[in-house]
């Protein structure tokens, strides 16, 4: 339909089935530096993400628009909740994972390996067993533009379980550059995780790696899902029927589960991040440099809650 001329584009005709000939692109906010980390509340319609270099977490909600919701977030990244509706956030500035509590107080869940600070979480998901998994590259430490410039402790950049009973931190990849985002595959089974290293070194890595999990702990049989051409890979979730939708430069492509490039729908920004949304999680949320958008689509997300 001529409103949507270059709003998609269609690599595969399996990619026609998740599109709304009549969608459009929504913006539904501005006036951000780098938008970040987009969470949605059911329970209460709205939605928060983070506003990285500003210091601050935003929410929007449909009736009302945006309102600060946090303004002093420690450079607040990635967001999610865990299975009990609980916010929790990855920060740069304190180099820590955080829940924040429904009295609004704040729980610091990991900021050491080892006796060693983290670098600067970046992104993080919570599997039904109530573990939190989490990446750490160093983003948040390498300049003051989204945290403070201060010397990496770890050895590395790497991805973390928390155990929930215990409390533990573990390490449960270690070979990533920079890894970033990361989701699991509905049943579970399959974590994919992003390295985004080519955002410094075009040469570097900007893919999705795909890790079997075994036990609900340990990841194995570790192969690339896709390469992304048009960027970097950022953040990304999957939805019910196992497509996964990333955040590229060009918009956001989707992939179906044999990592088959499906589709892009074209956004006039840098993608950082998604989230599926809305009363009926039908509703793509994108977080895009400066702005918030987001687009109706024929699926829904596999997400909690």
């Amino acid at each position: 339909m001529p409103a949507n001329d270059g709003l998609y584009e269609i690599f595969d005709k399996r990619f026609r089935s998740l599109m709304i000939g009549i969608a459009h692109l929504d913006k539904l906010a501005d006036g951000c530096v780098w938008a970040e980390g987009p969470v949605w509340f059911a329970d209460g319609g709205y939605l928060l993400w983070s506003d990285i270099p500003n210091n601050r977490m935003l929410r929007w909600m449909p009736e009302t628009g945006v309102s600060t919701y946090r303004a002093e977030s420690n450079n607040s990244n990635g967001n999610t909740r865990d299975r009990q509706g609980r916010l929790v956030t990855c920060e740069h500035l304190t180099r820590r994972v955080t829940r924040t509590e429904p009295d609004g107080s704040i729980t610091v869940i990991a900021d050491k390996h080892k006796g060693k600070r983290l670098n600067s979480p970046n992104d993080v998901v919570v599997k039904s067993d109530n573990s939190i998994w989490f990446t750490d590259p160093c983003y948040g430490i390498l300049t003051e533009f989204e945290g403070s410039r201060s010397e990496q402790e770890q050895g590395g950049c790497y991805v973390y379980r928390v155990d929930p009973a215990t409390g533990e931190i573990a390490t449960v990849v270690e070979d990533f550059v920079r890894p970033n985002g990361l989701a699991f595959s509905p049943d579970e089974k399959v974590l994919y995780i992003a390295d985004s290293a080519a955002s410094h070194d075009p040469a570097a890595p900007h893919h999705i790696r795909a890790f079997d999990v075994v036990d609900g702990r340990k990841l194995t049989n570790s192969r690339v899902f896709c390469d992304i051409k048009t960027g970097i890979p950022d953040g990304f979730r999957i939805d019910v029927n196992g497509n996964l939708w990333t955040s590229t430069n060009a918009g956001v492509e989707c992939y179906a589960p044999d990592g088959t490039l499906l589709g892009r729908i074209n956004v006039p920004e840098i993608v950082a991040n998604v989230t599926f949304g809305g009363k009926r999680r039908n509703r793509l949320f994108i977080a895009a440099t400066t702005s918030l958008y987001a687009i109706y689509v024929n699926t829904t997300g596999a997400q909690v809650p």
